[in-house]
Parts: C-alpha cells; sequence; structure tokens
C-alpha cells in the first residue's frame, strides 16, 4: 500500500505500534485516521535508527496523540531516500509543511520571505499632482509615493487609485 503526497510517493501508512526497526535515510510522516482518510499531522527525517521507541520517545509523541485521539489512531508512512544527505531530505519535508502545515510540526515550519521589496522613489521634490476623484469629484491626496508611482486617496469618500510618476 501506498499513498501520495505531492509528487512524493509514500510506503505505508501502516499503525505506528507495529513499526519496527532499522529505519535509514528517509523522510517520515506521523498520521491520524478519521474514519476514511488519513490527516498529516507531522513530518520529518531520519538518518538512521535501531530504537524500537523512536516514535515512542520523539519530542512531539505526546502532540500526536492528543491530536489523533490515541496511540491506536496514528499511522506511519515513509519516502526512502537511500542516496539522500540530510539537505535533502529537509527539502522534502519542506515542502510538505508548507503545503500542508501539520499541527504538531508548528515549531519547526519553514520560514518563507516575500520575493518582493517595495522601494520609495529617491526623488524627494515631486510635486504631487492635484488629482480629481472619479467617484466624487472631491480633491485626492497623494498617500504614498513609491520610486515609479504615487498612490492617491480621495478626501471625501477615500478611493484610492495610483498614477505613474512622468
Amino acid at each position: 500500500m501506498s499513498i501520495q503526497i505531492l509528487q512524493y510517493e509514500f510506503l505505508g501508512p501502516i499503525p505506528l505500534d507495529e513499526w519496527g526497526p532499522p529505519m535509514e535515510k528517509l523522510v517520515f510522516l506521523i498520521l491520524s485516521k478519521d474514519q476514511d482518510k488519513f490527516n498529516i499531522l507531522y513530518i520529518g527525517d531520519c538518518e538512521k535508527t535501531d530504537d524500537k521507541s523512536f516514535f515512542a520517545q520523539h519530542q512531539d509523541f505526546k502532540c500526536w496523540v492528543q491530536k489523533s485521539g490515541s496511540e491506536k489512531s496514528l499511522y506511519l508512512a515513509i519516502l526512502p531516500m537511500f542516496e539522500s544527505n540530510q539537505d535533502q531530505r529537509q527539502n522534502v519535508c519542506n515542502k510538505i509543511l508548507s503545503r500542508y502545515k501539520p499541527p504538531c510540526n508548528s515549531g519547526n515550519a519553514p520560514k518563507t520571505e516575500p520575493e518582493y521589496a517595495v522601494r520609495k522613489s529617491e526623488k524627494t521634490n515631486l510635486e504631487p499632482q492635484k488629482i480629481s476623484c472619479l467617484c466624487c469629484g472631491s480633491e485626492m491626496k497623494a498617500e504614498q509615493t513609491l520610486e515609479k508611482s504615487t498612490v492617491y486617496r480621495c478626501t471625501s469618500c477615500g478611493l484610492s487609485d495610483t498614477k505613474l510618476n512622468c
């Protein structure tokens, strides 16, 4: 049996209490079964373990049990990545974390930075244009001057407009 998460084919899920060592170089999912569907509670990776109590001693085990309702509702799915390094496994984890936001991974969610920056205009001596509101005809005041445009807001109705700086 297998389960597909994004483009990755995970083996399982199997009941967590049926798991047995060893595990080496893989990404794992902790799932809870809710009737006919599985919910992702946690995603992690493992370099190598022979410890039978690997999951029971995991720092987030209590969260898994709390979110699933009981230990009997916990399931395991694995994605073997035998030729991988830590960065490659973490990359898979980050993709799944950002898409599914498992509740027991809240402390290690990837930080996403915006891919853009708003820059203010270096030309501070620009005289803002006098613009009439298209809605009510009142005067619009310059609210913010950016590098290539100015944002105007109507003093009466609140309508905003953006004009290119020439």
